[in-house]
């Protein structure tokens, strides 16, 4: 979705040992691992004005090499988006990012984001696609690439996951590409939630209303992820995590231009995430992709600090996201850093407000939302992608 001319931002987290870490690559649940886990988190690439466009794609190797050679990465984290609005969505497409990917020598958890399959009935992208464009076919392209084999992660060491497909029921174990494991004390959920608005403000081909397959799709699909999302954090107060981190593609509080109508029915989503991390009383982080900056903020509480790229750094927000999605919601991460009493809902104490920095330096705001640096597509990739060094801090802290 949007911008077809920018490729995207990376950002570091690095999960202190005190959080909860899932052990190796084959033990998917794993409450008594405690290592320190760095991840590397981008999405929305390789983008091209077209599918003649093919700089960021034939840049990506230097990408994927420099990930690997950084001593500290362990697992690597994409939020959706491998192609542009503008470009056709082809099996011959999907595969070429498959082995672009194949060269990651650590685990390469994969969310999918709206252009490789949501978007792919709109004028700009059905041209030219396979299947006409269908977004269900498209669906099951996606899954058939990239999920090959349920349970496991793509890249070089795949690592073993809990998929839905494992353990969901009736529709629920079609959704293989919701996965979830533990690691350094936390646990990690991959959710299925495009932009677009959920997928039901657009309605399909352009029609006036949604065909019973875009129904059918919308209802499944949004069951299947407060199911998973559930479970998710039902499994983390069970083995006594210390955090959760979630990674979904849509930004879920950006109006892209548009009416807040054309979000609105995000809030499903956002309701079940600030009633479970009330309920998880410790850190939550959401990665999400779609909007294309880098933005750090917790959209769940009304004026809370944010801050945005710009250059080599951040500065304050001008905006706030929580008025995009005014629901009364107040769900902070506690009164103090690191507190494992961590979120207060309506109603719930608050710790006192921080500085800018300091809000940087916490680092347990709901949202990280991971969005593309605004640099010509011409620079070298790895110019391309903005680090920043993220610690959730855990109980002991």
């Amino acid at each position: 979705m949007r911008k077809p001319i920018i490729v995207s931002a990376i950002a570091v987290a690095a999960l202190a040992s005190a959080v909860v870490a899932f052990a190796g690559n084959g033990t998917p649940i794993d409450p008594n691992s405690a290592n320190a886990l760095t991840l590397a988190v981008y999405g929305d690439a390789p983008y091209g004005a077209n599918n003649a466009d093919t700089a960021a794609f034939d840049a990506t190797p230097a990408f994927v090499d420099a990930v690997n050679h950084d001593p500290k990465v362990d697992l690597v984290g994409f939020v959706g988006d491998i192609h542009s609005g503008s470009q056709k969505c082809t099996q011959a497409y999907d595969e070429s990012i498959a082995d672009l990917w194949s060269a990651f020598k650590d685990p390469l958890v994969y969310t999918p984001g709206d252009n490789e399959w949501t978007d792919c009935q709109k004028s700009k992208e059905r041209p030219g696609s396979d299947f006409g464009g269908d977004p269900v076919a498209h669906l099951a392209l996606v899954r058939s690439i990239f999920f090959p084999n349920p349970g496991y992660t793509l890249g070089g060491r795949k690592k073993q996951v809990v998929s839905q497909a494992q353990e969901g029921t009736g529709t629920d174990a079609n959704y293989v590409e919701n996965v979830m494991w533990e690691q350094s004390k936390t646990l990690f959920v991959t959710l299925n939630v495009p932009g677009g608005s959920n997928n039901d403000a657009d309605v399909w081909f352009g029609a006036a209303t949604a065909t019973q397959a875009q129904l059918d799709e919308i209802q499944q699909r949004t069951q299947a992820d407060l199911h998973w999302l559930d479970a998710a954090f039902d499994q983390a107060e069970a083995d006594g995590m210390g955090s959760v981190v979630i990674f979904e593609q849509a930004d879920m509080w950006d109006l892209d231009g548009k009416a807040p109508t054309h979000i609105a029915n995000y809030k499903q989503f956002i309701d079940e995430i600030a009633q479970r991390t009330t309920q998880f009383g410790k850190p939550v982080l959401l990665f999400d992709g779609d909007s294309h900056m880098y933005r750090s903020d917790n959209p769940l509480v009304d004026g809370a600090p944010c801050v945005i790229e710009s250059d080599a750094s951040t500065v304050p927000c001008a905006d706030d996201a929580y008025d995009n999605q005014p629901h009364g919601y107040d769900v902070d991460e506690g009164p103090d850093l690191g507190s494992s009493s961590g979120s207060g809902g309506a109603g719930g104490s608050r710790r006192p407000s921080r500085s800018e920095a300091d809000y940087r330096e916490l680092a347990i705001c709901l949202r990280l939302v991971l969005r593309i640096a605004g640099l010509s597509r011409d620079d070298p990739l790895p110019a391309l992608f903005a680090a920043q060094t993220l610690e959730l801090a855990g109980d002991d802290r």
